[in-house]
């Protein structure tokens, strides 16, 4: 199959192989597309290949994120992290990975002389930013290994020092402890995640606008979720689901 192929090529030696099973199909189809990167820092010199932090594992991560003299930084975007993130973590507030790199520059005092662990959702995005800050002079920079993904497939819950849910870039949403689908949904107006809360505010319309976007939308973009809105409530009825819903 398809991974034994690409596991014989010598570009591909020594990858990691991720696997995450769900119980209706998250992805409708297969694309692959060449980029450049995969996640666009905006800074040119960075090598994810070279000069990354420390991987601890998830077994070894309780104890570094416990330590007074670590700092923690959740390395993901806002929506992201309003779902759910480490105990005692720092919230960058970035929308995009772009603004991390000023991030750091406005906070370089809170780095210095302390060792600063690292974390995004499966472990890519900070393949970059430790090696970013290990260029900026920090030394004892370290990353969760596998990411919170991998961190929530391996630890109990009741040892978990994870609160909340983990936001992810398929039709799930949100995966909580033992990687189970969470309560997250998106709107499909704006694509943000929502919690129950959000589906409860006045700006929550199924399909139409949450609180994250009412008020954003014209009334014609209104007019057309709505419409989408309605197709895909026609199409549950006959036991179809709406392509795009």
């Amino acid at each position: 199959g398809l991974v034994g192929w690409l596991m014989e090529r010598p570009e591909f030696q020594g990858m990691e192989l991720k696997y995450s099973r769900a119980e209706t199909m998250p992805f409708h189809r297969m694309k692959v597309r060449l980029k450049k990167e995969i996640v666009t820092m905006g800074v040119a010199d960075v090598d994810p290949l070279n000069g990354t932090g420390a991987y601890v594992d998830p077994a070894g991560w309780n104890a570094l994120i416990s330590d007074p003299d670590t700092v923690i930084i959740d390395t993901r975007n806002d929506y992201e992290v309003a779902l759910g993130t480490f105990r005692g973590a720092i919230d960058p507030k970035t929308e995009t990975f772009r603004e991390f790199p000023d991030w750091v520059a406005r906070n370089h005092n809170l780095l210095a002389g302390r060792k600063v662990a690292m974390f995004c959702t499966g472990g890519i995005r900070c393949e970059k930013a430790t090696a970013y800050v290990r260029s900026l002079g920090f030394d004892e920079v370290y990353h969760l290994k596998g990411g919170i993904l991998q961190y929530l497939e391996d630890m109990p819950e009741e040892q978990s020092l994870w609160d909340g849910e983990c936001f992810v870039f398929d039709e799930r949403v949100s995966v909580g402890h033992g990687l189970e689908i969470g309560d997250a949904t998106l709107c499909r107006a704006c694509r943000h995640p929502l919690t129950a809360e959000d589906r409860a505010s006045p700006g929550f319309e199924e399909g139409v606008s949450c609180p994250h976007c009412i008020g954003t939308r014209s009334d014609e973009d209104r007019r057309r979720y709505a419409q989408r809105q309605r197709q895909v409530e026609l199409a549950e009825r006959r036991g179809k689901r709406h392509i795009g819903s």
